[in-house]
Parts: structure tokens; sequence; C-alpha cells
């Protein structure tokens, strides 16, 4: 049984992986963290009332109180990175959704993982389907050198780009390298029309209401186009992927950055 915590259970992510882990006759819940709830159990919170299940609001109380092997966060850019960093630190398995990490910050909790042969893994994006679709926009970029993104969130995600659009733009760079596209005398009227640029490929960030996470990756050449799209529809469909991290961190001994490489 692999006894789990999870960071950020309030959030729309957080919350739908605790029911998750309750759900899974595999893992057991021990705790959850939050700052700011006055709640003490998770069975104070009408829709956990089935889940005798502490509630902390500081990560250094929850160590000291309960024995976990694997720590989900789901919370914000601005706390992950410390979130994971704790987390390694006190022999605790990472399995982050929260997206924002810098190259250096995963290298560096990388390096920290492997000095305390402490397994985890980061990801921009848990669903199954969504990896498929940067695995796919990858090899089609051989080809088909001429790339935009199109990452589409709901209105309450704090980083533009997704983690995904990055992690999508850098795979594809390993596959065709620098490569300069679209006219060389190219304007903007309006500064940001075009989007963000990495390493010539433009990457346009649309955030709505309504919208959950989808991302189209469009490929252009000559008298021919092609388009690889991913669509989440709703929160569960990342969580086939978060509970298979929560097993496999369990093997490893260092940090692992994207889904695909334990698939």
């Amino acid at each position: 049984m692999i006894k789990i915590v999870v960071a950020g259970f309030k959030g729309k992510m957080g919350s739908t992986a605790t029911k998750m882990v309750l759900e899974n006759e595999n893992f057991t819940l021990v705790g959850v963290l939050d700052p700011i709830v006055e709640q003490k159990k998770l069975n104070e919170i009408p829709a956990f009332s089935f889940a005798d299940v502490p509630i902390f609001n500081d990560k250094e109380s929850m160590v000291k109180t309960v024995d976990a092997d694997v720590w989900i966060d789901f919370t914000i850019p601005d706390v992950a990175y410390e979130n994971t960093r704790f987390a390694l630190e006190n022999g605790i398995r990472p399995v982050v959704g929260t997206t924002g990490f810098s190259e250096s910050d995963v290298k560096e909790l990388t390096e920290l993982s492997i000095s305390n042969k402490t397994g985890g893994l980061i990801a921009p994006n848990f669903a199954v389907g969504a990896v498929l679709m940067m695995q796919f926009s990858a090899k089609a970029a051989q080809y088909f050198p001429d790339i935009e993104i199109i990452e589409l969130h709901h209105d309450n995600k704090l980083d533009a780009p997704s983690g995904t659009a990055i992690k999508t733009a850098e795979m594809i760079f390993k596959e065709r390298g620098e490569h300069s596209q679209g006219h060389p005398d190219e304007k903007e009227s309006l500064v940001g029309a075009r989007g963000a640029d990495y390493k010539g490929m433009k990457i346009h960030s649309v955030r709505l209401p309504g919208l959950v996470a989808h991302q189209q990756v469009q490929f252009g050449s000559v008298g021919e186009g092609l388009t690889i799209r991913h669509d989440s529809y709703d929160r569960s469909s990342f969580m086939t992927g978060v509970a298979l991290g929560c097993n496999k961190v369990m093997e490893l001994k260092k940090v692992v950055y994207g889904l695909e490489n334990i698939l």
C-alpha cells in the first residue's frame, strides 16, 4: 500500500487527485495540505465526508505527524519548487503536476534527488493523450519544420505559456533544431500579436472560461498542412497518469521530467 499526501487539495486538480487517491485500492491517503483551510479533518468538508484524513496548514507539521511515500503536488508555481525540494529532503517521492518550473529548477531538483536517492516525477501534463500528442508532434517536425503551437486553458491558469506547450517545443527542437520561419521582415503592429518565440517556433496562449486544457500544434508546408490536437474536457483525464506516476516513482532513484519517460 502506497501512503500519499496531497498538497493543494482544495484546487480543482488537487481535489480531483485527492478523490483518485481515496478511490484507489493500492493507495492510502495519510494527509492533505493547504495553508489557509480552517478544518482539521477532511471529513469536515462535504465532498469528502467519508474520509477521516488530517488536514495540515504547513508542511513541517505534516511530515512530523504522518509517514508518507509519495507527495502529490497541484499547488501554484510560486510554491511548487519549494514543496518539491522539501519533499525530496524528507525522503518523500514527489509527483508534481504544478507547472512553471524553469530548466534550472528541474536540474537542481534532479541533482538533489540523485544525492538523496529519491525518485520523483515532474510532468507538465498527466494526460496520456497529451503525451502522445507531444511525441507525434516531435516526429512530424522532422518533415514539417514550420510550426506554431496554440495552447488553450481556463482563465484561472497562472502561467503562460503552459508547461505542456514549452515541453512540446523542447521536444520538437530536439528533432528539428533551430529553424527560421515566416517572413524575415515581419513586423508586429501590436506587440505580442505573433506570440512568444521558442527557437523560431511561435507559441500562443489562450485563457478563457469554460476551457480545461487543450493544445493544437499546427504544421505548414508547400500545398499542405497538418494539425495535431489534444483536448482534456475534464480533469479526470489526468488521473490515469497521476496514478501511474505514484506507482512508478517507488521504483525510481531520481526525479524524471515528463510522463513520457515512464510510459
